[in-house]
């Protein structure tokens, strides 16, 4: 019955201390900051499904999606939604990484799988690095010009 009493009066400060926490906010910024980490979890559960020969090979493509997708809003969210205007081209690597994952380790996937993967993989970099250089052009060309007035000061004439 002692230890009864000790176990309840545990649980009973456990419980107080979870609904002081949830009312100071505690739970609710946790929950904005890291639920991209759902996401992850279940693309690992997909991972950990195949792997265990539970489930067939196409779920590693939403896997492969899910898990890309929690490291890029984990990023946004971490730094800011507005750099999804500049990472959007990660939403079709997304799609790419899960195509490549399902060529890499489903032996009867079709060739075409992994050229369909490497084809998106290319245009998710090519539209990243046209958002950089649109993006950040003015500095681009602000530190082409810093170079090159140094370079015109280094090779000076010796009459000035």
């Amino acid at each position: 019955m002692q230890k009864n009493r000790f176990s309840i009066g545990i649980l009973l400060i456990v419980i107080a201390l979870i609904l002081i926490l949830g009312k100071l906010g505690v739970f609710s910024f946790l929950g904005y900051l890291l639920w991209p980490l759902l996401l992850l979890a279940v693309g690992l559960g997909f991972h950990f499904l195949y792997f265990a020969k539970l489930a067939p090979s196409g779920i590693l493509v939403p896997g492969g999606i899910l898990v890309t997708y929690s490291f890029m809003f984990f990023i946004c969210n971490l730094f800011g939604w507005h750099l999804i205007r500049y990472l959007w081209p990660l939403f079709i690597f997304g799609v790419a990484v899960g195509l490549y994952e399902l060529y890499l380790l489903d032996r009867n996937s079709p060739r075409q799988l992994m050229t369909f993967a490497v084809i998106l993989a290319a245009l998710s970099v090519l539209f990243l690095l046209l958002m950089f250089m649109f993006s950040a052009f003015i500095y681009v060309i602000a530190a082409l010009l810093v170079i090159a007035g140094v370079f015109l000061l280094m090779r000076r004439p010796k009459a000035w």
